[in-house]
């Protein structure tokens, strides 16, 4: 493992190139640029806005634009990095065939600059806790270590998936089904409570979705000023270094054959 580090950390500069690389590619030769950061998310709550408390009783859930805000973004957070990593190795067939360096970083670098894109559009999820008088409070301090810990997680299941995706193209298109699902499998338009005459089985799936736990230590930071779960965070932590550690092992034995494939 502290080769793992080594490796990257000699590796810094190509890193910190390709982060760029990926916030300022991403919009590139678009005329708002960056501010598709901000309009993304937010004409996304808006159509949820209108629409979903006519279809479901989101209407009675208090404060329900904070209530999406504080689901939408970090979710865009994780299908951000899964679609990107998804990927990375494909879309950098070029570099690899010609050039040596730690292939990981590819991954790494769609990690972090998502990441980076989450904080740009957390000034979103402030101006409607603020707009709309749910305010802000010193919890916010466990922003960083929220978004640590899905980027963990995120990073692993990234790791496995651009693997795989350069021997097995359909990949991408499995990940964007399961993404597609993933989403009404996380209480991000609803409630919780909308399920409490549901069977077991389908409220168990979406309490134990590790997305929905990082969902809702958002929402007790920004949206209900109070501590997170750290013992749902830990749970999220413990399968994040899990799938991060299988992830590692699944890219590095794949890895040897990414000139031949690609």
């Amino acid at each position: 493992m502290k080769e793992i580090f080594k490796e990257i950390y000699n590796y810094r500069e190509l890193l910190k190139t390709s982060i760029q690389k990926d916030i300022r590619g991403k919009y590139k030769a678009s005329f708002l640029g960056v501010l598709w950061s901000f309009l993304n998310p937010l004409l996304q709550v808006i159509v949820y806005w209108i629409v979903f408390p006519y279809l479901f009783r989101a209407a009675s859930i208090p404060n329900y634009l904070c209530y999406l805000v504080t689901g939408i973004i970090p979710w865009t957070f994780f299908t951000t990095v899964v679609n990107t990593s998804t990927t990375c190795i494909n879309s950098n067939a070029g570099i690899i065939k010609k050039v040596y360096f730690p292939r990981e970083i590819l991954v790494l670098s769609c990690t972090l600059s998502a990441m980076v894109n989450f904080f740009i559009s957390c000034i979103i999820i402030l101006i409607f806790c603020l707009g709309t008088g749910a305010g802000i409070s010193y919890h916010l301090i466990y922003l960083p270590l929220i978004a640590i810990i899905q980027a963990i997680l995120c990073f692993g299941i990234g790791l496995i998936l651009s693997a795989v995706n350069v021997y097995i193209r359909d990949i991408e298109n499995i990940v964007s089904f399961v993404i597609q699902m993933g989403f009404y499998g996380t209480p991000i338009i609803y409630s919780l409570d909308m399920f409490q005459n549901a069977s077991g089985i389908l409220l168990g799936l979406i309490q134990w979705n590790p997305m929905t736990k990082l969902v809702y230590a958002y929402r007790d930071i920004f949206l209900y000023h109070q501590t997170p779960d750290f013992g749902a965070l830990g749970s999220v932590l413990l399968l994040g270094v899990i799938v991060l550690v299988i992830g590692y092992w699944i890219f590095k034995k794949l890895e040897k054959g990414f000139a031949e494939e690609l």
